[in-house]
């Protein structure tokens, strides 16, 4: 299946690591001009290089931005723009609000929470999508987790502010598809990530467990009795944000081994 990615222009927010990593990597593969950002400048320079070495696609570069910060998101447009007269790809990603019940969590943790996995986007979007219009094309992927499914233990944040990203796609599919641009969400489940091993971990120090343990009881609860790949929930998002998608938008996928049992 031809993709239709070649020398389009794609920002992958918080791609330096984890599922951002594994999706411009294979943006890249399709010989997209792949931009990541995230705040460590450090690990960006390792990731760029890691991808032009691994795809061959020397069309990799990085752009720090704090996606807390809208003066930041709004220079980071600009510089794709000014650099490739055009952004075609977007794909919102940022790292997973912290663990805890109700009443663990305080008001700093539900502002931090909403500005980085739910404004953030707002806000790229934002700058974003007057240019897809312009050339009356685009496609946006917004990386959420499960919980817009079903609600997580101990995840209070995210099960409130993930399906927010839900009703901003759904609405946005019904302003933007006469401009033939598409959006939709995608929920990573069960996918072996740092986040994953970080809250695995936790669980285990709660249930007095190795983290092997704790994680090895997960994966006998996902039909396909292992975790996924990073790289298997990236293909999934590649599709949907690729020309060879021409009807799909205002949807919500889970990618999850078949774990979340919701309709």
């Amino acid at each position: 299946m031809d993709m239709q990615l070649n020398d389009k222009t794609v920002l992958v927010t918080a791609g330096s690591k984890g599922l951002g990593r594994a999706i411009a990597m294979e943006f890249a593969k399709e010989g997209a001009a792949v931009f990541i950002s995230s705040r460590s400048e450090t690990n960006l320079q390792h990731t760029v290089e890691d991808i032009k070495q691994e795809t061959g696609n020397s069309n990799v570069e990085y752009i720090v931005c704090d996606m807390k910060d809208a003066h930041a998101i709004k220079q980071m447009i600009t510089t794709i723009v000014s650099q490739r007269r055009t952004i075609d790809v977007l794909i919102n990603n940022a790292g997973g609000p912290p663990a805890g019940s109700f009443l663990e969590i305080d008001d700093a943790d539900w502002y931090h929470a909403f500005e980085l996995n739910l404004l953030s986007f707002v806000r790229t979007i934002r700058e974003a999508v007057p240019h897809m219009k312009q050339q009356q094309s685009g496609r946006i992927v917004n990386i959420a987790s499960s919980s817009i499914k079903h609600a997580l233990d101990n995840l209070v944040l995210s099960n409130t502010l993930r399906p927010g990203i839900v009703g901003l796609s759904k609405t946005l599919a019904q302003e933007l598809s006469e401009a033939n641009i598409l959006i939709n969400t995608v929920g990573p489940g069960s996918i072996k990530t740092e986040r994953i091993l970080d809250l695995n971990k936790k669980k285990a120090e709660k249930l007095n467990m190795s983290t092997e343990e704790v994680m090895a009881k997960a994966e006998q609860q996902i039909p396909m009795k292992r975790y996924g790949k990073p790289e298997e929930f990236a293909k999934a998002v590649v599709f949907l944000a690729s020309g060879a998608n021409t009807y799909i938008t205002g949807q919500s996928l889970i990618v999850d081994g078949g774990l979340v049992k919701a309709l």
